[in-house]
């Protein structure tokens, strides 16, 4: 499996959860209190809801330009201002649910022509502060993108899990159901 065939189901499938549970939520509350999500956060020096969906974005988005050995486009500096603004201007669900489906559109479209290079091929991954780290391609996928990934996902599903929106694991794992043997779900 390559680092790419690996990241864009993941990306796709999780996205698309993530927009799920903002609709979800959208429903389940008064428009005011639904808007009001997006600034929630699990404890105080923690980023707020929408700031880990457009996190969840720029790293789908920057995986998906590193691994093509491009550099990135302005969006995601664009992206990442947004998310580290989002304490003083969160935006709103339909902004929120715009930028995840840009990053599934753009994920789907630069995977489509994306040649899969050597996944030893070396990948120096530099952040803000001056840290490189020098992965191969492989190693960036599994070691960095992926787990920076699931992080925002998860950090998202806990605020809004914590601010008593109905989510289950069902809606975590809504693409399994494509792989659910008949006969097997429980019966209601």
């Amino acid at each position: 499996m390559t680092p790419t065939d690996l990241l864009v189901p993941t990306y796709v499938q999780m996205l698309t959860a993530l927009s799920n549970w903002l609709e979800k939520a959208a429903k389940q509350l008064p428009p005011e209190e639904a808007e009001a999500l997006l600034s929630a956060k699990l404890a105080p020096d923690m980023f707020p809801l929408s700031t880990q969906v457009r996190f969840a974005c720029v790293q789908a988005q920057e995986g998906m330009y590193r691994l093509r050995g491009e550099e990135f486009p302005p969006a995601i500096d664009l992206l990442l201002d947004e998310g580290r603004n989002a304490g003083e201007q969160p935006g709103t669900l339909a902004e929120a649910k715009t930028r995840i489906d840009e990053t599934v559109s753009l994920v789907k479209t630069l995977s489509a022509d994306t040649e899969e290079g050597d996944p030893d091929r070396p990948i120096a991954h530099a952040l803000p502060m001056g840290i490189v780290f020098d992965l191969t391609a492989q190693q960036y996928a599994r070691d960095w993108t992926l787990g920076q990934f699931y992080f925002h996902i998860m950090i998202a599903y806990a605020i809004l899990r914590n601010q008593g929106i109905d989510l289950g694991k069902a809606d975590y794992v809504t693409h399994m159901f494509a792989y659910l043997r008949p006969g097997t779900a429980p019966s209601e």
